[in-house]
């Protein structure tokens, strides 16, 4: 059984912290696991549940890119994409940032998964729970503690 440290999301840093992760992580879409790593890494930032990056030799699904991008401050541009697996299409449910800042390069290519679209997340054998909110990324297991951004009014803090 996983045990994940106590962490305060108030306490991680702005601009936020790039450090890879002790666990394995794992993300099953319909009846299929569709990515699993022991590679990966996780984005901290002040109030945010942490954001997950897995090595894209570690997806087994298909991704079809999608129209439109956002920017991030500090990581740079993202290029989005619908998740395929088991005739199933979870729309515009993984990032990517091809080229990101400086300070974020071990990104490079990584993908990222809203936890909201996905049937299963696990950190270890920890299910998460999406980060409130359908803008933000994050992956909210039992031993974060602080106000994570993401329900109505939290946005711009």
């Amino acid at each position: 059984m996983t045990t994940l440290a106590i962490e305060d999301v108030q306490t991680y840093p702005r601009p936020p912290a790039l450090e890879p992760v002790a666990q394995a992580l794992t993300i099953t879409l319909g009846s299929r696991q569709i990515a699993h790593t022991t590679r990966a890494y996780r984005v901290l930032e002040t109030h945010h549940a942490p954001t997950y990056y897995f090595p894209p030799e570690d997806v087994t699904a298909e991704l079809l890119p999608v129209t439109g991008e956002s920017f991030c401050e500090w990581k740079g541009m993202a290029r989005y994409f619908d998740v395929v697996a088991d005739e199933r299409i979870a729309r515009r449910a993984a990032w990517c940032y091809e080229r990101p800042s400086d300070a974020f390069q071990p990104l490079a290519g990584y993908l990222a998964f809203y936890a909201a679209s996905m049937d299963r997340c696990l950190v270890g054998d920890t299910e998460v729970v999406p980060q409130p909110g359908n803008f933000y990324g994050g992956w909210v297991t039992p031993n974060l503690r602080g106000r994570i951004k993401g329900a109505p009014g939290t946005r711009h803090w």
